[in-house]
């Protein structure tokens, strides 16, 4: 049984950097001039899912809180 690899295999671009891919889609290392740098990958549609969602679920919470007990102060007289 062989281990899971965690890391691809290193390849050389055109320009000299190289990369390194990793196992999981969340980005890779580049080697550029003796120096590793991370690059993730960004999901922009998750994003913007996540941003969508956390939206409505504060629309919702305010929209029960002011349901609930206005934010505006009470003007009854009681006499």
């Amino acid at each position: 049984m062989t281990e899971p690899r965690i890391f691809g295999d290193p390849y050389e671009t055109p320009d000299g950097t190289t990369v390194i891919p990793v196992h999981r889609p969340v980005g890779v290392f580049a080697v550029r001039d003796g120096q590793a740098k991370w690059e993730p990958a960004v999901d922009a549609t998750r994003v913007a899912l996540l941003a969508v969602g956390i939206g409505l679920v504060a629309a919702t919470l305010a929209g029960l809180a002011m349901v609930h007990r206005p934010p505006w102060p009470d003007l009854r007289l009681r006499l």
